[in-house]
């Protein structure tokens, strides 16, 4: 059953915005799954909701599809002045398949409050994220108080790697004096977190062809070439060891972080803590102690999937496997693929027939010291009471990177933590969360009018 709005306000703490999660929930309710087995009426219908949203705080909004793509809704918020500088505010109304249904507690787009969470697909990734940003635009610019012009971006293929929102970027004239990215977060409730920096990606998709069907191992192993050895050879060429970094190839471009994100991770809970309390186990010893410079300042390799043979005596003549490969923050995607992909085909023996395919996304890094970022610290303190981190992401959001490449500052941020299940059965987002995200909206808006002058 699908919680009334009576029920909803019952359970939630009273300071929550009521209209605030209402919002959230009309919108959670939206199917807007992008990964495959979704919708396309219902992306169409997620991406109309923000529009409506826009238009119905006096602001313009439409709908633009580019190529085909799932329809991004894009919008404007007028400040009452017009030299007023210009905010460009993002989020995406994608979501993940929920997989198994029977998985879930309550189902996956029935929005339910349980003990401080509101749990449903999207309720953290990036729904419930980014939706404060929206409320708190709209709210002003309703009440003729908004600071800065808003320019509302909302996507829905950033689940799938589309690549409908670089291009709408990349023909945009206009531009912003800042942009605030709703769509991270830190490792504990309620401290606030600045991201300055995010690592790029190469994903590879490897696949392996050495005959033309599977053999008996019995009759020809030994003299006949096995697409799972080489396969594995291929792998064994790139893939570190444990304790060790990535071949220095894959390593280029490698910045050090500054010191005022080196003091930023010294008061964030212990590497060790990090990883237990996901359930990982450390790669070497070393791991805990160096899993924020590691994981947010270097390059590393993983290896996400091998699929080959069968559990009978055969030769498998077809193995595939992806492999990522995290940039380091200033590494670049179009500088590292093909290193990559060289050292994997070099690997290959004669008679092996190898097909990649690809796909990247850049890194991105800011000047901590850059105003719009001290003043959205600042802001963020005020709004949590408690000074914030600006610290890195090991993951990617490729409009970052974008941002970063025209020269404006981006103020990555948001509430989710790693209790929140984004992507896997029961996810959510705390009540807290979402007043965070309100207070902090309202106090980064008008925080960037200021700082937006500086930069």
């Amino acid at each position: 059953m699908v919680p009334r709005p009576s029920l909803v306000r019952r359970l939630t703490s009273r300071a929550v915005n009521q209209a605030l999660l209402d919002e959230l929930v009309d919108w959670l309710r939206i199917p807007s799954i992008s990964t495959g087995e979704g919708d396309p009426a219902q992306l169409e219908r997620a991406a109309a909701w923000v529009v409506e949203r826009v238009r119905g705080a006096g602001g313009e909004g439409r709908l633009v599809t580019i190529d085909g793509g799932n329809p991004l809704a894009v919008g404007e918020l007028r400040a009452a002045d017009p030299a007023a500088p210009t905010v460009l505010i993002y989020g995406h109304y994608d979501v993940q398949s929920p997989g198994a249904p029977d998985a879930w507690t309550s189902p996956p787009f029935e929005p339910t409050v349980r003990d401080g969470r509101l749990y449903a697909r999207g309720a953290s990734d990036d729904k419930g994220n980014f939706l404060p940003l929206l409320h708190v635009a709209c709210a002003l610019a309703r009440d003729g108080a908004l600071p800065v012009h808003v320019r509302v971006l909302v996507e829905g293929e950033e689940e799938v790697g589309g690549r409908s929102v670089a291009r709408w970027l990349a023909g945009d004239e206009r531009g912003a004096d800042a942009a605030i990215v709703f769509d991270s977060g830190g490792e504990e409730p309620g401290v606030p977190t600045v991201t300055v920096g995010l690592r790029g990606l190469v994903h590879l998709r490897v696949r392996v062809r050495t005959g033309e069907r599977d053999l008996h191992s019995g009759l020809y192993g030994g003299a006949a070439l096995n697409a799972a050895h080489v396969l594995h050879a291929m792998l064994a060429a790139v893939v570190p060891a444990p304790g060790g970094r990535v071949r220095d190839e894959l390593r280029a471009g490698i910045v050090a972080p500054a010191d005022a994100e080196r003091a930023s991770w010294a008061r964030l809970k212990p590497g060790e803590q990090v990883l237990a309390d996901v359930g990982a186990r450390p790669a070497d010893p070393r791991a805990g102690a160096e899993f924020y410079e590691r994981n947010w300042a270097d390059a590393s390799l993983d290896v996400n999937e091998i699929v080959t043979g069968e559990p009978r005596t055969v030769i498998p003549s077809t193995a595939v496997a992806t492999v990522s490969l995290r940039l380091a923050p200033r590494q670049r995607a179009a500088d590292l693929a093909p290193v990559l992909e060289r050292l994997l085909r070099d690997a290959a023996p004669p008679g092996a027939e190898v097909e990649l395919s690809e796909h990247r996304a850049d890194s991105a890094l800011f000047d901590v010291e850059d105003p719009v970022l001290r003043a959205a610290g600042q802001a963020m303190e005020r709004a949590c009471g408690t000074p914030a981190l600006f610290i890195r992401s090991g993951g990617s959001i490729p409009i970052v990177a974008d941002l970063a490449a025209r020269g404006i500052p981006t103020v990555v941020s948001g509430f989710a933590v790693p209790a929140d299940r984004i992507h896997a059965p029961d996810e959510s987002y705390l009540l807290r969360s979402l007043e965070l995200g309100e207070a902090s909206a309202r106090e980064l808006l008008p925080a960037l009018a200021g700082a937006s002058h500086q930069s």
